[in-house]
């Protein structure tokens, strides 16, 4: 063997144990930092996994808690739905004092004064006993719903702007107690006198969902509803409540904005109803006030009453049709 030769077999040997030494080496380091980042990655996974699932389990838990109240509360307002309105309900419902006994006694008065005057001006018994029907059984009831709407409408226009004293003031500080007594305070009828009710029943020992309960029969409105079920809810999941209160009073603005836009675009259309409606006993005051012998067959001969009471009938259909036509409900 040269010399050559033997020099470089000598040093492809050299290099080849270098080489694996240090193939060795590194392969052993790679190793253990592999195994470490392994490691980690097991170890610290488990941490996350927990804080993740904790906070899964939590939002769940709210979740399942305000579901469990919504379908509660959906429960109560269909059994409430269910059971027929009181006329002790009614009268409360539009902030009258009587008791219903004075109610019908009133009613009584009134149906016995009609049906006196109407045989005194010379009519028949049959139309005495409408007008005193009318006006014994229908006028009380009709004035009535005439003041338990007029109320509810005060009620649901000044609503927003109490929600908005709760807000302003949970975000200074306030308790929610305290805001409800502010409100029966400084607000106006009818919001302070329903309040003034509820923050009594507080300071007995009554739970503000009974006390609202009471309320929402006295104030059967859907705004009212949506304060009640937001009030609930946070109590029983927690929450920030003045954001969920703001939002409330945005959307009964939009709602109120929205009723009256429908109002205004179904103006034209209320009016043709009532003139419409008020065409037949017009022209009927008009021809008996211009020639009473002429019209006073109408109220004195049989087949001229059974006229009437059908023109009647048919009027009130008509009027109850074009009434369900023009009213929107939201």
């Amino acid at each position: 063997m040269s010399p050559d030769l033997a020099f470089i077999l000598a040093a492809a040997a050299a290099f080849f144990a270098v080489g694996g030494v240090g193939w060795v080496t590194l392969g052993a380091m790679g190793d253990a930092q592999s195994k470490k980042r392994l490691d980690r990655a097991v170890g610290g996974r488990p941490a996350r996994s927990k804080r993740a699932n904790a906070t899964l389990d939590s939002a769940a838990q709210r979740r399942r808690q305000v579901q469990d109240s919504l379908k509660d509360m959906e429960q109560r307002q269909k059994d409430i739905r269910k059971k027929s309105i009181t006329l002790k309900a009614r009268i409360q419902q539009a902030g009258m004092s009587f008791t219903p006994t004075a109610f019908w006694i009133t009613s009584a008065c009134l149906g016995v004064a009609g049906f006196l005057i109407a045989l005194v001006t010379g009519q028949s018994l049959l139309v005495s006993a409408g007008i005193a029907l009318v006006s014994g059984l229908g006028m009380p009831r009709w004035t009535l719903g005439l003041l338990r709407g007029r109320r509810q409408g005060k009620f649901t226009g000044e609503f927003a702007n109490s929600i908005d004293i709760i807000v302003r003031g949970v975000k200074s500080g306030l308790p929610l107690n305290e805001c409800l007594n502010i409100i029966a305070r400084e607000s106006p009828e009818p919001i302070c006198s329903e309040f003034q009710l509820l923050t009594e029943g507080l300071r007995v020992g009554q739970s503000l969902e009974d006390g609202l309960d009471k309320m929402c029969e006295r104030m059967p409105l859907p705004e009212l509803n949506f304060f009640r079920t937001v009030l609930i809810i946070q109590q029983k999941t927690g929450g920030n409540l003045a954001e969920t209160l703001g939002n409330l009073s945005g959307v009964l603005r939009a709602r109120r904005m929205m009723r009256e836009k429908i109002d205004a675009l179904s103006g034209e259309a209320k009016a043709s109803a009532a003139i419409i409606g008020s065409l037949p006993p017009g022209v009927l005051a008009i021809v008996y006030a211009t020639t009473p012998d002429y019209m006073s067959q109408m109220f004195i001969h049989p087949t001229g009453q059974l006229m009437l009471l059908g023109g009647a009938t048919w009027m009130a259909i008509g009027i109850f049709v074009m009434r369900g036509m023009i009213n929107f409900k939201m």
